[in-house]
């Protein structure tokens, strides 16, 4: 039976997913396969490498960093998180990424982007860690109106969770049918249409696929969280969620702020490691 990790995005609410996953490494707690979307792979990558507290680090040191991130680099670049920098130099030349253990370790790491031509969702897996790989990742992660459109193997992409936010559905697609799955809102929480739609309209109107895809992401999100109840209730997943709203927005520039989501990650993660160690066995 394959036993999968199913991590959803939420920006920088994703420090609390990064605090859950460094304590199951550190617990020494695999699964068999990842699926990530938007920042749940920017930040899940590093289970893949094995490198806890990895994902915190960098953002804290580069958090008030203008090559990193910001007014200048979107106006600049397109790209609020510098594509080059942030995803090329840091892992290359600051917090280097363990390329060696990505490729060795067998654990199936899978990234979740939306084709703007087609709206619908774009699923890579990546075992060889190149610059196509660290660039569907950053596909996966770039937020409508804040980056770039990322061309890659005949794609042109954006934000995984436009089209697929929660992708358990996916994962037992592939044949994991006992899922972990991490989420960034707490249990109360139903998404809302964007009140963001008339700008999304404009600066996406080329695509329109992708504009419809984005005023009914909401209508999507809530029926994939009344999927995971369901089969969190059937027993099919476990889910871990936060007890209360994350006290982070999208965007971040507060060091102490990111620290502090990622604690309140470490926290559930070590109340729930033992619940999670014996649903994957």
């Amino acid at each position: 039976m394959k036993k999968g990790l199913v991590l959803e995005g939420g920006a920088m609410r994703g420090l609390y997913t990064c605090g859950i996953i460094d304590v199951m490494m550190e617990h020494n707690v695999w699964p068999d396969g990842l699926i990530g979307v938007s920042a749940g792979a920017a930040f899940g990558c590093n289970m893949k490498s094995r490198q806890p507290g990895r994902a915190i680090r960098y953002n804290m040191r580069f958090a008030r960093d203008a090559r990193y991130s910001g007014l200048r680099s979107l106006i600049t670049t397109g790209n609020y998180f510098n594509a080059e920098f942030a995803y090329h130099t840091v892992p290359r030349d600051y917090d280097v990424f363990d390329v060696e253990v990505f490729e060795d370790n067998p654990m199936a790491f899978t990234v979740v982007c939306t084709d703007v031509e087609t709206g619908k969702a774009v699923y890579k897996t990546l075992d060889t860690c190149n610059r196509d790989c660290y660039d569907w990742i950053r596909a996966s992660a770039s937020m409508p109106l804040a980056s770039r459109v990322v061309e890659l193997e005949g794609h042109k992409l954006l934000d995984g969770g436009v089209s697929d936010s929660i992708p358990l559905e996916q994962m037992e697609r592939m044949g994991y049918e006992r899922n972990v799955v991490v989420l960034t809102q707490p249990t109360d929480f139903v998404k809302e249409p964007t009140p963001m739609m008339p700008v999304m309209r404009l600066a996406l109107r080329k695509y329109p696929n992708m504009v419809q895809a984005l005023a009914d992401r909401h209508l999507m999100y809530n029926r994939q969280l009344d999927y995971v109840r369901r089969a969190e209730a059937e027993g099919r997943c476990l889910v871990i969620r936060p007890e209360k709203k994350i006290p982070i927005g999208h965007i971040s520039h507060d060091a102490d702020q990111m620290r502090l989501v990622y604690e309140m990650g470490r926290t559930q993660g070590e109340a729930s490691i033992d619940a999670i160690r014996a649903f994957l066995g």
